[in-house]
């Protein structure tokens, strides 16, 4: 085992930097906007947070002096804790997903930040390193990826002499790193495309409205925009500019937006991962084991659908996010177009054959579907009823908007309808249901960890069930399928009990 070492002293650094940048609104309050204001709460606020302040970058030092890490060939240690010692042993072998990630920051300094997912429950969940050198990950990167590589290969033969006196040990010759191939980068319509479906050109007009009203809060801007509105709302030539004006900078922002975030995406993969690499200011990367993959989750919004796009998004037993950085890196991309999705999921995971031909719910399924009670409409058509709220002038607004919000469910139960199919192909299951977003979920038979049939009195009447599957992911992912037929049932009880073939069952228990 190797002596245990401090994190990169950067990361002292790193931790005062999220602390000023989650404080810079109370900061301006206390300091800038109301500087001159000698208030005993003011006054006494700004002492109690330069106090905070300090505490919080003394226990950076303190948490940042007592915290170490070592690792040998097989896991790695660590060590934290300011008053009391925490030492924690974690397995190489528990890692399912490793996941980079490098902030501008971390660019600046040329650094970056690595974190091992692994499928254990609790603290031990997680082993993070926000800050080390790009050597440094490399290096943990690599352990943990020898020490995988060491496991699928063959033991070391042995030679013995004809007198049974010597034995000479071949060790087996050590795996080349392979070529990754890469399967998916998008082109500039492609990044057109996610711009417009994003709807990230409309993020401008709140973004410029939430700082309008910040500043507001401490400027009066109100009295010195009344004679500039005044004279701008006379011109009618100087409204249609501004409109357009504004029109074009939202969408150069949305497609400034969406290049930033997805410039720089790449999806490539060897015969055993999955990598996935976006950003272009700030980076991140993803790899998984292709046999850690549970399931496969493919989703269609409505605009997306209109498009012909969907997201497929990989599900793992391992958490595929990055901490507080919400950077979504579980989706392989969120605008593939469709067959590209399928073709894709089929050339990263053969063992997951996307078909399209799928079966449909029988149309007493519709009836039944139209025929439930819907709560919500109840409840809100009681509520208008008894505000009667009056728009734009409308007399008996509330009868109006029930209708239209009937005519809404109606219309969403029968898209859902229209979108449930099924399939059961040898050792896979294809689930799809959802109204104005649809969502297509895969898995093979030995993933599934738990099924459930179920039937209420009216299904029975129309002689269907509903299906809930379970995987094991984490969260726990659940798929349901609705009014499904009593035949599906019994070859699905039939399907499922092959499973028993597939998986080793623990002979101790």
């Amino acid at each position: 085992m190797n002596d245990h070492r401090r994190h990169h002293p950067a990361l002292v650094l790193f931790k005062v930097g999220k602390l000023i940048r989650n404080s810079i609104f109370i900061i301006l309050i206390l300091f800038v906007f109301q500087a001159d204001n000698d208030g005993p709460l003011l006054v006494y606020g700004r002492y109690a947070f330069l106090l905070f302040f300090v505490w919080s970058i003394v226990s950076a030092i303190l948490k940042w002096l007592t915290s170490t890490y070592a690792l040998d060939d097989q896991r790695f240690y660590l060590r934290r804790g300011i008053f009391s010692k925490i030492d924690q042993s974690i397995p190489f072998s528990k890692v399912q997903n490793i996941n980079r990630h490098t902030s501008f920051f971390h660019r600046v300094l040329g650094l970056t930040s690595i974190r091992f997912e692994t499928g254990i429950a609790g603290e031990d969940a997680t082993v993070n390193f926000e800050v080390a050198t790009k050597k440094e990950a490399a290096r943990l990167e690599s352990a943990v990826q020898e020490h995988k590589e060491s496991l699928d290969t063959e033991p070391d033969t042995a030679t013995v002499a004809e007198d049974g006196s010597e034995t000479e040990y071949v060790p087996s010759p050590r795996k080349q790193p392979e070529q990754r191939v890469i399967h998916f980068q998008p082109t500039r319509r492609d990044l057109l495309k996610a711009s417009m479906t994003s709807f990230s050109f409309l993020l401008l007009i709140p973004l410029i409205a939430s700082l309008y009203y910040n500043v507001s809060e401490f400027i009066s801007l109100e009295e010195r925009l009344d004679g500039i509105s005044a004279s701008l709302l006379g011109s009618p030539w100087i409204i249609a500019s501004a409109v357009a004006v504004i029109i074009a900078a939202s969408f150069t922002f949305g497609i400034i937006h969406t290049f930033i975030k997805y410039g720089k995406y790449e999806i490539s993969s060897d015969s055993e991962r999955v990598y996935i690499k976006k950003g272009v200011v700030s980076e991140a990367s993803f790899s998984i084991a292709k046999e850690r993959v549970q399931a496969v989750e493919i989703t269609q919004s409505f605009s997306k659908r209109v498009l012909g796009l969907a997201e497929v998004k990989l599900i793992s037993a391992g958490s595929l996010a990055m901490g507080a950085e919400d950077l979504n890196i579980s989706s392989l991309y969120p605008f593939l177009p469709k067959q590209k999705a399928y073709a894709l999921v089929a050339e990263l995971l053969p063992g997951y054959q996307i078909q399209e031909d799928m079966q449909r719910l029988p149309r007493r399924a519709l009836w039944l579907r139209m025929l439930k009670p819907s709560w919500l409409w109840l409840f809100a058509t009681a509520a208008l009823f008894y505000f009667k709220p009056n728009f734009l002038g409308i007399v008996d607004t509330w009868w109006i908007a029930s209708i239209l919000l009937l005519i809404v469910i109606f219309a969403s139960r029968i898209l859902d309808f229209l979108h449930t199919r099924y399939l059961l192909n040898d050792e896979l299951i294809q689930l799809k249901d959802g109204g104005f977003t649809s969502t297509l979920f895969v898995t093979k038979r030995e993933k599934i960890v738990e099924v459930e049939i179920t039937q209420n009195r009216i299904q029975r009447a129309f002689g269907l069930s509903s299906l809930k599957t379970v995987t094991r992911a984490r969260p726990i992912h659940t798929s349901y399928l609705e009014d499904v037929p009593d035949a599906l049932t019994g070859t699905f009880r039939l399907w499922y009990r092959g499973r028993t073939r597939e998986i080793k069952l623990d002979a101790s228990n």
